[in-house]
C-alpha cells in the first residue's frame, strides 16, 4: 500500500530527505531491481557508443544516461500520448530508481513481479505528478533504494548552497514504434520519432553523442547503462538450444551407420562446431556467475556499516598509547609529500 494523497512543497522536501542518494554502478542497479521483485532484467555499463557494444548487450529494455545538469532551457514539445507510463520526479533523491522503473514500466516482456503489476495498474491513470508521489511513498521501492544508503557517524546540517555540481538521469527506451526520452524534471516524455526495435539503439546513439557534446570536452560527467535481460538467462536458452541441435545431430549421424561419406563427414564436422559453441556458452555462463558474485561481494561492502569497528580501533590504539605517534607520523608524512611537490 501507499498514500498519494496530494502534498505540500514541506512534506515533500521532507519526503526527498528519507531517500538516500545512490552509486551510479550496474550492480547496485541490478540488486535494486531484484529488490523489487523484477526477474531476469540485469543493468550493464556502457564504455562506448559503439554499435557492436550495443549489439552484444541485446535484448536491451532501454538506455539510462547519468550527466551533469545544467540549467538550460529545452523548447522540444511534451508528447500527449498516453502509451507511455511517465511520473514527475518528486522526490529528490530519488532520481536513478526512476530512470531505472520508466524503463521497466514501459517494456511488456519484463516480468514485473506481483507487488509491482499492482502498483502500475493502480497508479497507470494517475497524471505524472500523482505518480512521482506514489513512487515516493511506495514502501518496496523505498526500502530497495535506501538499502544502499551509507552508514554516518554523525548527523551533519548543511546549509542548502546553489554551490556544487548536480547530476541527473535519464531515460532512452522504445514504446510502440516511438522513441522516447524520459526525464522526471520535465512535464511529460519526449518523442524523438519514429524507431522499432531493431533499430531504436543506432537511432539513440547520434542523440545522446550530441547531448554529450554541448559540455566541455574536458569535463568527463557522463555515465550510460543498458537494462538489459539477464544475460545469464540469454545464454542458458542459448545452451538449449545448442544441446537439441546436437542431440539431433547425432541421431542423424548414427542413422547413416558407419559409412564414411560426405555427409557423414558435415556431420560430425556440424557437430564438433556445436560442442565448441557449447563450451564458449558454458564460459560465457559462468563468467556470469562470477560476476554477480563479485558484485554480491562489493553491495555488502557498501552496505555494511564499519563505522563500530573504527572506533573500536581508535579506542584500542588510545588505550596502548598509540594514538597519538600514529597520528604525528601520518602528519610527517603528509608534511613530507607536501614538500616534494
Amino acid at each position: 500500500t501507499f498514500d498519494c494523497a496530494p502534498l505540500g512543497a514541506k512534506t515533500i522536501q521532507n519526503m526527498s530527505s528519507e531517500w538516500c542518494t545512490i552509486e551510479s554502478d550496474p550492480g547496485v542497479f541490478t540488486e535494486l531491481i531484484e529488490s523489487i521483485g523484477v526477474k531476469n532484467v540485469q543493468v550493464e555499463e556502457i564504455y562506448a557508443l559503439d554499435s557492436y557494444i550495443l549489439e552484444e548487450l541485446r535484448p536491451v529494455y532501454g538506455l539510462i544516461f547519468l550527466f551533469k545538469w545544467v540549467s538550460s532551457k529545452d523548447e522540444r514539445p511534451i508528447s500527449q500520448t498516453q502509451d507511455v507510463y511517465f511520473a514527475k520526479q518528486v522526490v529528490t533523491n530519488a532520481c536513478a530508481t526512476q530512470a531505472i522503473l520508466s524503463i521497466l514500466m514501459n517494456t511488456p516482456s519484463v516480468e514485473l513481479g506481483a507487488e509491482m503489476s499492482d502498483f502500475k495498474n493502480i497508479t497507470q491513470s494517475f497524471n505524472p505528478e500523482m505518480k512521482g508521489l506514489a513512487i515516493g511513498n511506495q514502501p518496496l521501492i523505498k526500502t530497495a533504494h535506501n538499502s544502499f544508503s551509507r552508514p554516518e557517524p554523525f548527523a551533519i546540517t548543511q546549509e542548502k548552497s546553489s554551490k556544487g555540481d548536480a547530476y541527473h538521469f535519464i531515460s532512452y527506451l522504445p514504446v510502440n514504434g516511438r522513441l522516447y526520452e524520459l526525464d522526471g524534471l520535465k512535464a511529460g516524455p519526449i518523442d524523438l520519432g519514429e524507431c522499432s526495435d531493431d533499430d531504436w539503439l543506432q537511432k539513440v546513439t547520434p542523440l545522446i553523442q550530441q547531448r554529450m557534446e554541448q559540455y566541455s570536452k574536458s569535463e568527463v560527467h557522463f555515465n550510460l547503462m543498458a537494462v538489459i535481460k539477464n544475460k545469464k538467462a540469454v545464454y542458458e536458452e542459448q545452451l538449449i538450444k545448442l544441446r537439441e541441435e546436437r542431440a539431433n545431430l547425432q541421431t542423424t549421424l548414427a542413422a547413416l551407420g558407419d559409412m564414411q561419406t560426405e555427409e557423414r563427414e558435415a556431420l560430425e564436422q556440424r557437430i564438433q562446431a556445436v560442442t565448441d559453441q557449447t563450451e564458449n556458452v558454458l564460459g560465457l555462463i559462468s563468467g556470469e556467475e562470477a560476476k554477480f558474485a563479485n558484485w554480491k561481494a562489493e553491495n555488502i561492502r557498501r552496505k555494511h556499516n564499519y563505522i563500530p569497528f573504527l572506533f573500536n580501533l581508535l579506542k584500542v590504539l588510545a588505550e596502548k598509547d598509540l594514538l597519538v605517534p600514529l597520528v604525528e607520523r601520518a602528519k610527517e608524512k603528509q608534511r613530507l609529500r607536501q614538500e616534494k611537490k
